[in-house]
């Protein structure tokens, strides 16, 4: 790997780490923190207000991209907005959960609407910094710096709080954030001028990327290709409770194990995007993800032993990583030249959203029909998905597109 590609690599693993770990630590750990403080059900699930910023941060994507005309620009959103961020999280730490509740909800949904800006300027950024070929190994920076984060603000981070307490570790947290500035300002990769655009980036641009040549189908792939997987994502951890593991066991087979493959996969799928092709990629990880459904489809017809759930948490978070690599890879592909930030954003919001109403959906189908009822008709989505690909994913297409809009 060329020493400069190298670099690139590491910086943006870096900026994708100071978003997951925040997050994973406010929306995962604090809650645990506020209920052994004996907080109410209804103040815990106010925590998950910090995620709306990540949902509409669509929104604010043009005005980036019209005053992001190089890489210098955007470089410079993340740098204000990274510190930013920094600076909220370490005023947060002196505030008091009992005390300063309702302020400190506030001062979490400022701090991730910095988070959420810096997201889309490091993803126009990394559209203009890597070239074709890199941006698959790229991606996978990006899916394994958010699967990273997850192990260490939903795992680490909770022990780090057990010795050092709320304060100490919110100025450790903002310290890291600032640290993961660090290989950003020693990169000094070549200057982009972005095109000049006939007409300057808005709120327009967002409906127009909706009415592209064969829009339609990115949309449908993007709001379905997750969906096989989500549902049971979502409920293996109240699936595993009825098994009878305790929330010791859970929270090490799910949220570290899971975790780690997922990033490990998310490392391996870039280099396999680049050996293999993205059409045949995407091909190979929906076969994948078949397989995982599949697999927690046949548990449910057997009393399944401690290793066969470690083997489904592997293969289900190892599915879900790549699943994300070849999404991020083949959206950095449909982007127009000048709105990288807005389009790249639209597609994976779409993705959120999707996820976001599947999971919802998933409880309510367990209740109706039982986890053996949802494990059957996620599998039959991961089914429908995978027999769509070759509808839905038009390699030639994106190839053209690439070349049209960069």
């Amino acid at each position: 790997m060329p020493k400069t590609s190298g670099s690139k690599y590491f910086m943006l693993l870096n900026l994708y780490l100071a978003q997951a770990i925040p997050m994973s630590f406010f929306s995962t750990v604090m809650p645990v923190i506020m209920r052994t403080e004996n907080y109410s059900l209804t103040s815990i699930g106010l925590i998950q207000l910090i995620k709306l910023p990540w949902v509409i941060k669509f929104l604010w994507a043009p005005l980036i991209d019209r005053t992001g005309a190089t890489i210098s620009k955007y470089k410079s959103w993340i740098f204000l907005s990274e510190i930013f961020y920094a600076m909220v999280i370490f005023g947060i730490a002196f505030l008091s959960l009992e005390v300063n509740f309702e302020i400190i909800i506030v001062l979490m949904l400022i701090a991730f609407t910095a988070s959420a800006t810096q997201d889309i300027a490091t993803d126009a950024f990394a559209i203009l910094i890597l070239k074709k070929e890199e941006r698959s190994i790229g991606n996978s920076m990006q899916s394994a710096g958010s699967f990273l984060g997850t192990l260490t603000g939903s795992g680490l981070l909770l022990i780090i709080y057990y010795y050092w307490g709320w304060q100490y570790l919110l100025m450790a947290l903002a310290g890291f954030v600032l640290l993961a500035l660090v290989p950003l300002y020693i990169y000094k990769g070549r200057e982009v001028q972005k095109a000049k655009q006939s007409k300057p980036v808005s709120l327009k641009d967002i409906g127009l990327f909706f009415k592209q040549k064969k829009a339609y189908k990115r949309i449908i792939l993007l709001a379905i290709f997750y969906s096989g997987i989500i549902g049971i994502l979502t409920m293996i951890k109240p699936w595993m409770v009825d098994l009878g593991f305790n929330i010791k066991e859970i929270g090490i087979l799910s949220g570290i194990h899971g975790a780690a493959f997922g990033a490990a996969f998310s490392f391996a799928a870039g280099p396999l995007i680049k050996e293999l092709g993205k059409r045949k990629s995407i091909l190979l990880f929906s076969v994948i993800a078949f397989m995982a459904t599949s697999y927690f489809c046949w548990l449910t017809y057997i009393t399944p032993s401690r290793s066969h759930i470690i083997l489904g948490i592997a293969l289900i978070w190892a599915a879900y990583g790549m699943s994300t690599v070849i999404i991020y890879t083949i959206s950095m592909d449909n982007v127009r030249a000048g709105r990288e930030g807005t389009d790249f954003t639209i597609q994976i919001v779409i993705t959120h959203l999707s996820s976001l109403l599947i999971a919802v959906l998933s409880g309510r189908i367990a209740h109706l029909i039982g986890y053996k009822g949802l494990f059957r008709v996620e599998f039959i989505i991961s089914l429908i998905v995978l027999v769509s690909i070759s509808f839905l994913f038009d390699e030639r297409y994106y190839e053209e597109n690439l070349l049209t809009n960069n």
